[in-house]
């Protein structure tokens, strides 16, 4: 059995770095917990931080006097002073007073009816605000009262939406939805309702799975949102599907999926194509305190043939053979929601078989992170957990490349560019349905199987009207890519 990415790597740098963290001379008698923290922010940012030697107060041996230097600040200012150039070189790195709600969010847990939406500006150029729903989760409280892609809401709880209150108003735990007739992008409140709830909402992360027959050819589907480790064996399954149907191409729809984990990524490699067991996937950068004198092989993920889950504790939950298919190419759907774990599986991709897109351009997030606790070896499982606080950080350790040691920081451009059509182009909403030929972007995907690439290679075929709101970039962590810890 080929060697895994995580239990492996992690294990060797708990013996590799954690040994080097520091402690403070003492804190004084009137040490408050927020010193606390910092001391715990500063050794893991010491440690593992993919751009620690560019940060001067980061420096070994410097901990004494950047804690004197910066008694009692808030943990959140402590660790945006610690960032290098935040917001243009790390834009990814983040911390969290809640670590529960963050490992909820990683396997896709969140407070949510399960409407996701774009806010838009009124044409008029009014400050009011109107939204247009583009995604349902299955099974969420806004399915089951008949939410619907393509509907468009202009107030809520009968106040209307501004670019003021938006936040206020859709923060809510529980409101009323007042649809509205689109009318050009000048919506009018047309007196349909909706009560939604929003709840405690694991999304299953595959959405549609289905297969195409068109003529020859037999195009499996699916729609992936997340790449939540909880799923490896639903999302294999659904590669069990598409095995069964003899599909001769794969439609990877991947416009809603913002990342997730490392190793799921390297599995649905995995299950794309099957021939490269044992070749290298991707390749991980860390540090130079990490990445010193330890093994190179532990920074690669190799495709496998096998799912090992384990637990923090070490214990198996899911051991089972990957159902893999052979395809010399495949397809994949995009938008600038696309980013982290599904760029990797591009770019991966990308090094072995035919990749094309259809969408528009990526992200650009070729950097992962890991989750960071404050306890002796900075993991959840280490000794002396600090229970006085829920304080966790998700740092930036790693940049990630393909088997070519390539990568691209600007994201991925699609063979051909289209957009999801929200109502600019001829005054009318053309979103189609997910999953179905009336989706344009599916459409042009199955016509590029079909007919291939036209002579110029690109094509725009609808204009995007960029949203100020993206419900689903809202949530903290919607584009990560991380690296999970099983260490005991």
């Amino acid at each position: 059995m080929k060697k895994y990415i995580l239990a492996s790597l992690l294990s060797i740098l708990f013996l590799t770095v954690s040994c080097s963290k520091e402690d403070i001379d003492q804190l004084p008698d009137d040490a408050t917990l927020n010193d606390e923290i910092n001391v715990f922010i500063w050794n893991g940012l010491n440690d593992y931080y993919l751009w620690q030697k560019d940060v001067p107060a980061l420096a070994d041996g410097n901990l004494n006097n950047f804690i004197n230097e910066n008694r009692n600040a808030e943990p959140e200012n402590t660790f945006d002073n610690l960032l290098f150039q935040p917001g243009t070189v790390d834009r990814f790195s983040w911390i969290v007073d809640d670590y529960i709600a963050l490992e909820n969010q990683f396997q896709g847990i969140s407070l949510s009816n399960g409407m996701e939406y774009k806010l838009f500006q009124n044409r008029s150029g009014s400050n009011g605000v109107y939204g247009v729903v583009y995604y349902v989760v299955p099974n969420s409280d806004a399915a089951t009262k008949g939410v619907l892609r393509g509907m468009v809401f202009s107030a809520i709880n009968g106040v209307q939406i501004t670019t003021t209150n938006f936040r206020d108003v859709l923060g809510l735990d529980n409101y009323t939805l007042n649809l509205a007739d689109f009318n050009a992008g000048n919506p009018i409140i047309n007196g349909t309702t909706i009560d939604l709830v929003k709840e405690q909402l694991q999304e299953n992360p595959i959405s549609i799975k289905k297969v195409f027959n068109e003529g020859s050819d037999k195009i499996g589907y699916l729609l992936y949102n997340q790449f939540a480790s909880s799923y490896d064996g639903e999302l294999n399954n659904a590669f069990a599907f598409f095995k069964s149907e003899n599909i001769t191409d794969l439609v990877l729809d991947l416009r809603y999926n913002g990342g997730g984990s490392v190793r799921t990524a390297t599995y649905l490699a995995s299950m794309i194509n099957g021939t490269n067991t044992g070749k290298i996937f991707s390749q991980e950068f860390w540090n130079e305190k990490v990445m010193k004198g330890s093994d190179p092989d532990i920074f690669l993920n190799n495709f496998t043939n096998q799912i090992k889950n384990t637990d923090r504790d070490g214990n198996v939950i899911l051991d089972e053979q990957i159902n893999s298919l052979t395809l010399p190419r495949i397809y994949f759907i995009v938008s600038d929601n696309t980013a982290s774990a599904s760029e990797l599986v591009i770019n991966g991709m990308n090094a072995y078989i035919d990749v094309h897109l259809v969408g528009i351009k990526t992200v650009g997030k070729q950097v992962g992170s890991i989750t960071l606790y404050d306890s002796d070896n900075l993991f959840k499982s280490g000794a002396n957990l600090n229970t006085k606080h829920t304080y966790a950080m998700q740092p930036i350790v790693l940049e990630i490349k393909n088997a070519k040691g390539e990568n691209n920081a600007n994201g991925y451009a699609p063979d051909i560019e289209i957009a999801e059509d929200f109502g600019r182009t001829d005054n009318t909403i053309n979103l189609g349905v997910l999953g179905e030929k009336s989706d344009p972007l599916l459409e042009t995907t199955i016509n590029l199987i079909i007919n291939g690439l036209k002579s110029s290679g690109k094509s725009v075929s609808a204009f995007e009207e960029k949203a100020f709101i993206n419900s689903k970039l809202e949530v903290p962590f919607s584009q990560e890519m991380y690296v999970e810890d099983f260490r005991k």
